[in-house]
């Protein structure tokens, strides 16, 4: 099930990056060539961005291709190794409560106030932020799962 999570994450994230690639293109165009971009591009482009990035990153934490320094895993000891992986996860599943609840408190915050060439509510922007922030926390909690249903390989004398 989670796998499916992070493959849709992944192609909503391809999608407004597309998207937001054609909508830069249109600005260009009308820019350069029209005299005249419109006036909603601009805004509509970094909504797609916070969107798709955010998204990526929930996906990222899912998949393993987040940055990571794996040099102090690398030179430890299996069992070593393994309680680096767990505080780790564990750490991103902090940081993905943390951007639950204040993305929380941002979208209340922030939802009265309108995107003016879009029209939209503020709060639209920042919806992805407790979203991806809670799917965080549940693929985290899902990697310590595993860490701790492991065996660490015994390592030999």
């Amino acid at each position: 099930m989670l796998d499916k999570v992070s493959n849709a994450l992944v192609t909503i994230g391809a999608a407004g990056l597309v998207l937001m690639t054609a909508i830069i293109g249109w600005q260009v165009f009308g820019r350069f060539i029209l005299d005249s971009s419109p006036s909603w591009s601009e805004q509509a482009s970094l909504l797609l961005m916070i969107w798709y990035a955010l998204f990526a990153a929930a996906a990222g934490v899912r998949e393993g291709f987040h940055i990571r320094i794996a040099l102090l895993e690398d030179i430890s000891s299996a069992e070593m190794g393994r309680y680096i992986r767990i505080t780790i996860h564990a750490l991103v599943a902090l940081f993905g409560a943390i951007m639950l609840y204040y993305g929380i408190e941002l979208v209340r915050e922030v939802r009265d106030h309108v995107i003016p060439s879009l029209g939209l509510s503020r709060g639209i922007a920042y919806i992805p932020l407790p979203v991806s922030g809670l799917l965080i926390l549940i693929f985290a909690l899902a990697h310590l799962r595993d860490e701790y249903k492991s065996v660490p390989a015994k390592e030999s004398d």
